[in-house]
């Protein structure tokens, strides 16, 4: 499969795609650390706030004002592990190691921004904002039908002064319209929300350098996640259970996002909670029963719901 996927319970999205065996299209950080070299700067994320004129700095750059966000310089495989607030100068030598880095501490909406570019222009775009929980977990993602213009236009200043030479896919994390990470590659969690023709675009935008697809019968979509307490990995659900939920109206896709033969620590997860599956959907009311019933389906674990 061309399609770099390191994920399984992804494979369901690009296994049926015609694509020339010579192009490669990645979809996590450590393939496209290999295959764009001269771009790996993007994932230093002192970098990125640096090019923005955040205050930031280093473990040897105490700030001059508190609360900061401090996390790993580079950090390609993790779900922001190792990430948190720190609230006073007492706090930030224990904190902060070596190693990581802070910046000031953004507020605003967390969106998710995945871009088309060819040969460092911008194509096309799409927002998902991500509707916060607790412990780093999200209560779902908004795949949002509209432009966000003022973010819009952040952005791609952003890409035409630093991104030249570059084709493929871009994804932003932002808060407060601030960019917090950058990555060489798409979101693969809701792709499958973009519409019908986008994977064929994707392709071709990786095959022949070209971007076709325009996108203009967008819907809103939501990425519904169901998470349970830390401390047991638990056995899939049975396979007829999940046939019968992506069979639904209104679901495009379950994902059982976990290996249950490796440990909960192989499993990168945030702190709240231990990630058992997603529901990818066009209407939330559906994806949150769709959750519920799910839920049910992992007997003996503790599941936590937002509802």
């Amino acid at each position: 499969m061309p399609v770099l996927e390191r994920d399984p319970w992804r494979f369901q999205y690009f296994e049926r795609i015609a694509c020339p065996e010579d192009v490669l299209i990645p979809t996590d950080d450590p393939d496209c650390w290999e295959l764009y070299p001269d771009f790996r700067w993007i994932y230093d994320k002192l970098i990125i706030a640096r090019s923005q004129k955040l205050h930031c700095g280093t473990h040897q750059d105490a700030p001059e004002r508190f609360p900061v966000f401090a996390k790993p310089a580079i950090n390609l495989k993790g779900m922001g592990l190792g990430s948190r607030v720190i609230g006073s100068a007492s706090e930030f030598e224990s904190l902060c190691p070596p190693g990581h880095m802070w910046m000031e501490l953004l507020a605003g909406e967390h969106v998710s921004t995945d871009c088309a570019l060819v040969d460092g222009k911008l194509h096309w775009m799409r927002h998902a904002t991500g509707i916060p929980w607790r412990g780093g977990m999200f209560q779902h993602w908004l795949i949002r039908k509209e432009r966000d213009e003022s973010l819009a236009r952040y952005l791609e200043d952003w890409i035409a002064r630093r991104m030249a030479g570059y084709t493929g896919m871009l994804n932003f994390e932002t808060i407060g319209g601030r960019i917090i990470e950058a990555h060489l590659r798409f979101a693969d969690q809701w792709c499958d929300l973009y519409g019908d023709g986008w994977i064929d675009a994707l392709v071709e935008l990786y095959a022949r350098a070209r971007w076709s697809f325009d996108g203009e019968n967008r819907r809103e979509g939501y990425s519904v996640p169901l998470f349970a307490r830390h401390g047991v990995v638990p056995d899939h659900p049975p396979a007829d259970v999940q046939a019968a939920i992506r069979a639904r109206p209104h679901v495009k896709s379950l994902q059982i996002t976990f290996h249950p033969t490796k440990p909960g620590e192989a499993h990168p997860m945030p702190p709240g909670g231990f990630r058992l599956a997603i529901v990818n959907c066009t209407d939330l009311e559906a994806g949150k029963q769709a959750r519920r019933d799910l839920a049910r389906a992992f007997p003996g674990i503790e599941t936590i719901l937002p509802e």
